[in-house]
């Protein structure tokens, strides 16, 4: 991949007028406080946030949705508007910040500071090509030619990994993926070779074979320009790959900061100790609950004296309730905000001694071999195509969309079966096909022993009650001008349950999700995204079904919210012998929750097994890929990881490769031998057996893996 030349950096080009060198500070925030007036009262955003930012340094701010991340990010770049109030100091080279017009502050933003942010589609402009946004930055800040400008774009692009950088740089937003989009605007954001670049949220919203690309770009373009970092995140698996520094954040203000391996190893704060401890890890061993910091996040309008945490923290004692503990240093460049730090520190006190997590406890079902259980839902050869048409007046087929091509799963009694997969892999696809009940293009669906596309009348109603859905986000699937209680009742009434027996069972749902009973009337705006998640699951589990259906039911969840989540479903799972279906992009969360899961690829199974088994022994590359993209939240595990990044992004499923789907970006099929590679052109591979449980759909599953994605 070609290098693109440095930007200038005369005096007149920054700030200071020299070139930072490296470990020298940058950037230096001082007692930065931001708040927003409301009709409840004053926000306070961010409360007394202090850092150096050094050159060539990551320093990642982590803590859950609200904790103030964003706003400190928007607040350095003069981004907020006029009604916000922002005090203390933002240094940038020595020279402060704040009290800067919005006119000085665009000479800097895009040269000397630059920022990624999380939806690329909205940042950029739909209706220029992405070569006009890039040399309109360049030329914004630096007095070059238009053919300079356009040249340095297209090496910008190739800096970043996009293909056939000469043509793509006159595409627009809408005709590149996600990722590509999310590349752009690194190009876009290192494009005058800037001394701090903020990331918010670079990757939330991507597969994580992108998300890998995504990062190691990020990284790239970071050593090309010694730039300092500031990552700000909500995975800890990506902050310990990525970050020499982290700044832990709890309603709006620091609570720990430390070198990564301070804060990962050697933690002083309960609230960090319960984020590390409720991820759930692609490393690990025997599945055991996650650990659950109880209760929410508090509002910023008006919190109550003392610890902020402690409402939620097991070690809370009456100081921690009266005082707000200052943010003082236990250990070398290692800050803590806690009054019983000293005692976490002496005790060595890990997650399970603060937040205690219970055995697994196998349900019954659980307990019986797998082939004495009763097989729910059987997938034969499911096909599902869809016509391509073409035109507005006289449509015209042109082609034939395969999203579901040929799959077969077997689900059994009390089993749950993760389905995971990139994007435009077929998973929900596949999911609509099960709930829909419609014959699918060709092959069989058998739910409980029937094929619901023959089904009619009472008994199309009775094994709709069997078959019951959790979606991704709650806050759509929830009404929200319904109370819970009629939210959770909906269903009842359908099946014409007695109001008398109704209340009882939407009180029962209540206690069993884990939420007040209380509550009931109280609507799904009142409630936080963990506890409308729950009020999906209570609404799905009302009529005693026996298969539920989960598409992504964490995803869009904090850390902390979802492993209660996590702990919740596996409890539902054992205690009424539910089985799931579960899709998630997840990696991680899949072995924690799953017993089988099957890997999708352009709609098709590639492989599919007991998850150990595979996990462990992944046969087909996609597989091994897909798990060395997933961050682990352990900083000396991510420095030592090979990683297996794919390139290009996944061919259309209206135009499959011919033979192997996966030959266009499999990291195996360069070192094959010519007949070989001509094999995977032309003929498709099948599943075939390749140890106890585990199918793999590769014509080499005999070749030695690539990578150990723990080592």
């Amino acid at each position: 991949m070609a290098s693109r030349p440095a930007a200038p950096t005369s005096s007149t080009d920054r700030p200071t007028g020299r070139r930072t060198a490296a470990g020298e500070v940058v950037l230096s925030v001082r007692d930065l406080h931001v708040s927003f007036p409301s009709e409840a009262g004053e926000v306070k955003a961010v409360r007394g946030l202090d850092f150096d930012l050094r050159a060539g340094e990551t320093m990642a701010i982590v803590g859950e949705s609200g904790s103030g991340k964003s706003v400190t990010s928007l607040a350095i770049m003069g981004l907020h508007p006029s009604s916000a109030r922002i005090n203390g100091s933002v240094r940038l080279h020595g020279e402060e910040l704040l009290g800067r017009t919005d006119e000085q502050l665009s000479k800097l933003r895009g040269k000397a500071m630059s920022m990624v942010f999380q939806d690329p589609l909205s940042a950029l402009t739909p209706v220029y090509t992405i070569g006009d946004q890039i040399v309109e930055a360049i030329r914004l800040h630096r007095d070059v030619s238009a053919a300079q400008a356009w040249k340095e774009a297209v090496e910008l692009l190739d800096l970043v990994g996009i293909p056939h950088p000469q043509s793509r740089v006159r595409s627009f937003p809408h005709e590149f993926s996600g990722g590509m989009r999310q590349r752009a605007m690194i190009a876009m954001a290192v494009a005058n070779d800037p001394d701090v670049i903020i990331a918010d949220e670079p990757t939330t919203a991507l597969d994580v074979t992108i998300q890998a690309q995504v990062l190691e770009v990020l990284k790239r373009a970071q050593r090309e320009t010694g730039a300092a970092v500031i990552m700000i995140t909500h995975d800890l698996g990506v902050v310990a790959g990525m970050a020499d520094r982290v700044t832990v954040m709890y309603a709006g203000r620091p609570v720990e900061q430390g070198s990564v391996d301070d804060i990962y190893y050697r933690p002083h704060m309960p609230y960090t100790i319960g984020l590390l401890g409720s991820v759930p890890r692609l490393d690990a061993g025997e599945k055991q609950p996650l650990a659950t910091v109880e209760g929410n996040p508090p509002s910023v309008v008006s919190l109550p004296p003392g610890c902020p945490f402690a409402p939620r923290c097991p070690l809370a004692e009456d100081q921690c309730r009266e005082v707000e503990p200052a943010l003082v240093p236990h250990a070398p460049a290692h800050s803590a905000a806690c009054h019983l730090a000293d005692r976490v520190i002496r005790d060595g006190m890990g997650y399970t001694d603060i937040f205690p997590v219970g055995e697994h406890t196998p349900g019954a079902l659980e307990r019986l071999p797998r082939e004495e259980r009763e097989t729910v839902l059987d997938i034969s050869g499911l096909k599902r195509h869809y016509p391509l048409m073409k035109g507005s007046v006289f449509r015209r087929r042109v082609g034939t969309v395969y999203a579901v091509d040929g799959i077969d799963l077997e689900l059994k009694e009390g089993e749950t079966l993760g389905l995971v997969g990139e994007s435009g892999s077929g998973k929900s696809t596949t999911l609509m096909e099960v709930l829909n009940f419609v014959p699918p293009t060709e092959g069989l669906i058998t739910v409980l022993g029937q094929n619901p596309a023959e089904l009619r009348g009472k008994a199309r109603k009775a094994l709709r009650r069997d078959l019951q859905v959790v979606f991704q986000d709650p806050m759509a699937s929830l009404d929200p001008r319904m109370t819970v209680f009629d939210l959770i009742a909906e269903p009842l009434h359908a099946h014409r349950w007695s109001k008398a027996d109704t209340s009882a069972r939407v009180e029962e749902l209540m206690a069993t999700v884990g939420l007040d009973p209380a509550h009931v009337n109280r609507y799904p705006g009142q409630f936080s995204g963990g506890q409308r998640q729950r009020i999906g699951i209570a609404r799905a589990l009302a009529l005693k079904p026996r298969l539920l259906v989960l598409d992504e039911p964490v995803s869009a969840l904090d850390v902390s919210i979802q492993a209660g989540v996590i702990n919740l479903l596996d409890e539902l799972k054992a205690e009424l012998g539910l089985s799931y279906l579960f899709v998630a992009h997840d990696l991680a969360v899949i072995r924690h929750i799953a017993d089988r899961v099957a890997v999708m690829y352009l709609g098709r199974i590639v492989e599919q097994g007991e998850v150990d088994e595979v996990y462990d022994h992944p046969r087909h590359p996609y597989t091994e890929a897909l798990l060395s993209a997933i961050p682990i939240p352990d900083p000396q595990t991510e420095r030592t990881r090979e990683r297996i990044l794919l390139t290009g992004d996944l061919p259309s499923p209206a135009n499959p490769p011919s033979g192997c789907r996966f030959r266009t970006r499999c990291p195996r099929k360069p070192a094959l031998g010519e007949d070989d590679q001509r094999r995977c052109v032309e003929e498709s591979p099948v599943l075939l057996g390749v140890g106890p449980d585990h199918t793999s759909a590769c014509h080499f599953n005999d070749v030695d893996r690539h990578v150990d994605f723990r080592a």
